[in-house]
């Protein structure tokens, strides 16, 4: 009997559908792949699912090519779609085999996504750069994610106060062994089963010379996005420009792939703007920008030491942010956890650090790549922007209450307690209200 798992869910805000990824050892030539899903106590229905695969051609260096190759079996993806909003539905995985046999997995279950806009009680988990390590203390072969099983465990702990789990980047840091991937997958199947697990993609997935990632650096291992793209789908037009939209409930997430080109008049910047401007506030007035590398503000040493506190040339996007009111753009890539005031170039602009009334008047920046992955230290340095730093393990965690009342929050690996928060209130009028940069110039004639 193949080996197979659940490798993830990913929620599609505007469609009502979900899609199930999982693995197995079955080609369609040998059996059909399918999900049979419904409400929970009802009649269910079987949908037939995608297989794809890819081979070592597939990878465009070693060691993914060489010493790390390993067959990945087949990826199958199915769609479950025209889902009602907020109940609870059951599905498990089969293959018909062609001599009329079948093949079943475990019963799983989901909720399915709110209304959009709809006031309820929504809770988002935001982090990047986790990993994988050994429960059992043996070896890893890079052996640099320790935090990664502490984190893991306090998101399966929390489950049932968890409706969707954003990972931005620098994934499970295979490094072009194929089969960590596996690895990485069964340690977040009890998570990513259950609720959408949605993933961005970083440097360590994506990046090598030659094949049109923005850096020219060795950091995939040979896999070029081929691996983050086939195991995990994603909402995007083309999978290898792996940036896209989703709305869950009162929240409007753009995530951006920043190992390809965000520049002005790049495709991507144009998406970047589009994603920002098509959001109904008065839906979703919590609009979060998501990345991988840090686009924004971060005094993590790396930064600091080449004097520009963030990617070079990352704050092109600064005026999309202000011109489009983000509250929360948020970051992996560098291994802790700051936060910034509300700031534009370079400058606070609410000096409150704990409770925001009214209009923020710019965006709260957010490192949290502590995932898992070995720490990375902070410059001596603390600009005037940053509030609060933690060289630890750990993740974010955003409540959307109602249409003006969020709820931020960073909790450690450790232990799962919080250790920095903060509320924002406001109402519809402060979104629309004009700040700097955020309204064009205007004249009065009488």
């Amino acid at each position: 009997m193949s080996c197979w798992q659940v490798e993830e869910m990913t929620y599609f805000g505007i469609e009502s559908q979900m899609t199930v990824t999982w693995t197995s050892g079955y080609d369609i030539s040998e059996a059909e792949p399918f999900v049979e899903w419904g409400p929970k106590g009802e009649k269910q229905k079987r949908s037939p699912a995608v297989t794809l695969t890819f081979d070592r051609n597939s990878m465009c260096g070693a060691p993914a090519r060489t010493v790390g190759w390993r067959d990945p079996g087949f990826i199958h993806t199915g769609f479950l779609k025209e889902l009602w909003p907020n109940s609870v539905y059951t599905y498990k995985l089969g293959h018909k085999l062609f001599n009329g046999s079948y093949i079943w997995t475990r019963t799983y279950k989901f909720k399915a996504s709110p209304y959009p806009g709809q006031n309820s009680l929504q809770r988002v988990v935001i982090f990047g750069d986790m990993g994988k390590d050994e429960y059992d203390g043996s070896n890893e072969y890079n052996n640099f994610q320790r935090g990664s099983l502490n984190t893991t465990k306090q998101l399966i702990d929390d489950l049932k106060n968890i409706d969707i789990v954003f990972h931005i980047g620098d994934i499970c840091y295979a490094n072009g062994y194929v089969s960590q991937w596996d690895q990485f997958t069964s340690q977040i199947e009890p998570i990513a089963s259950s609720v959408p697990y949605m993933i961005a993609s970083g440097n360590h997935e994506r990046d090598w010379p030659g094949t049109g990632s923005f850096y020219g650096n060795m950091d995939s291992g040979g896999e070029c996005g081929v691996l983050a793209e086939t195991m995990f789908f994603v909402p995007a037009e083309n999978r290898d420009k792996f940036w896209y939209s989703t709305d869950y409930g009162m929240f409007h997430f753009c995530i951006a792939d920043t190992e390809q080109d965000w520049r002005e008049g790049t495709e991507q910047y144009k998406f970047i703007e589009h994603c920002l401007a098509s959001v109904d506030r008065q839906k979703q007035p919590w609009l979060i920008f998501l990345a991988h590398r840090v686009l924004g503000y971060s005094s993590d040493y790396s930064y600091a030491i080449e004097g520009s506190f963030a990617e070079p040339m990352g704050r092109e996007l600064q005026k999309l942010w202000q011109k489009y009111k983000v509250d929360i753009a948020m970051f992996g890539h560098v291994h802790n956890y700051e936060r910034t005031c509300p700031v534009y170039q370079n400058i606070c602009t609410n000096k409150e650090k704990n409770f925001y009334k009214g209009s923020l008047n710019g965006t709260i920046h957010v490192a949290a790549g502590g995932g898992g992955a070995s720490l990375s230290e902070f410059t001596t340095i603390k600009p005037n922007w940053s509030i609060y730093r933690d060289f630890d393990y750990g993740f974010v965690k955003l409540t959307a209450f109602d249409h003006s009342n969020l709820l931020f929050e960073y909790k450690k690996s450790r232990d799962g307690k919080v250790y920095d928060s903060f509320r924002i209130s406001r109402d519809y009028r402060d979104i629309l209200a004009c700040t700097i940069d955020s309204c064009p110039s205007m004249t009065l004639a009488s």
